[in-house]
């Protein structure tokens, strides 16, 4: 992964030779995810609580135009859910990710602008917790989401899905302050056991971003 991450980096300052400018910053803010999940076969869809954690990303923006580019971003996220049982019981897991999404960026207007971001993403489990656990069967009677943060559970290290986002950036000189509303689902799944039919994790992203223009040709 590390390759990937540097020739990705490679190709956007090559690119940024030729283009008209190049910024770096940082995005923070918070991350909202859930799971919905089948256990078994023909059990119905459930969906779990969410579980609120804050995000943090370093950022390479890279304009082609004045209102397009690419958007390149190494990312610290946690996916995880929080199931409650009809005793008020809370089963709670958190995985936590180095996502990478690689985004298409298209802008309107020119000081105050509107955006819209999208494009696929990828990353690495670093690694996972279990915060709680008090009980093994959902209010259907059905398994619940399994744990995992033991050794045992084996969790799939690889994410991949895709990521899109709208909001609103003004311009302060060179510079760039960004707020940001992103969704992002999730096609791979952490289940290594096959303890879960089905299962897909999503999330949803409120973030603020400052980009400093560290490339700038006419």
């Amino acid at each position: 992964m590390l390759k990937i991450l540097l020739s990705l980096s490679l190709l956007l300052f090559v690119i940024a030779d030729m283009q008209a400018q190049t910024s770096l910053g940082v995005r923070a803010g918070y991350s909202s995810s859930n799971v919905s999940y089948r256990s078994a076969p023909g059990a119905p869809p459930r969906r779990t609580g969410d579980v609120l954690t804050p995000t943090y990303s370093f950022v390479i923006e890279q304009f082609f135009a004045d209102n397009a580019g690419v958007q390149l971003e190494v990312q610290w996220l946690t996916h995880g859910y929080a199931e409650q049982d009809t005793l008020g019981n809370v089963n709670e897991s958190r995985l936590n990710y180095m996502k990478v999404p690689v985004l298409s960026n298209f802008y309107i207007g020119n000081k105050n602008r509107f955006h819209i971001k999208m494009g696929p993403h990828f990353g690495m489990l670093l690694n996972a917790s279990d915060i709680r656990r008090t009980h093994e069967t959902n209010d259907l009677g059905l398994p619940s989401m399994p744990q995992y943060g033991r050794e045992t559970d084996a969790p799939q290290r690889f994410m991949y899905g895709l990521t899109g986002g709208v909001g609103l950036s003004r311009l302060l000189g060179r510079n760039t302050v960004q707020a940001e509303l992103r969704f992002g689902y999730e096609f791979g799944r952490p289940e290594g056991l096959d303890r879960v039919f089905d299962m897909n994790f999503s999330s949803l992203e409120l973030t603020l971003s400052y980009l400093f223009a560290v490339i700038r040709r006419p």
